[in-house]
């Protein structure tokens, strides 16, 4: 199996039970702070991602 196919490894009851125990492990009022969490830092990096590449360009045009 090729690392390209591993989401597709997951069934409908091996998500079910990742749910299952993420509820168990946090609870339903944690869960929404966590997600938040980790919107807030998607969207950190993807701003710093994109500064880095306006600051290469940047620097491309200096050198021509």
């Amino acid at each position: 199996m090729s690392l390209y196919m591993l989401p597709l490894a997951f069934g409908p009851m091996q998500i079910v039970l990742v749910v299952v125990v993420v509820l168990l492990l946090f609870g339903g009022k944690k869960i929404p702070e966590l997600m938040r969490g980790l919107g807030s830092g998607i969207k950190e990096f993807k701003n710093a991602s994109k500064e880095d590449e306006e600051d290469t360009d940047k620097d491309k045009e200096k050198k021509e």
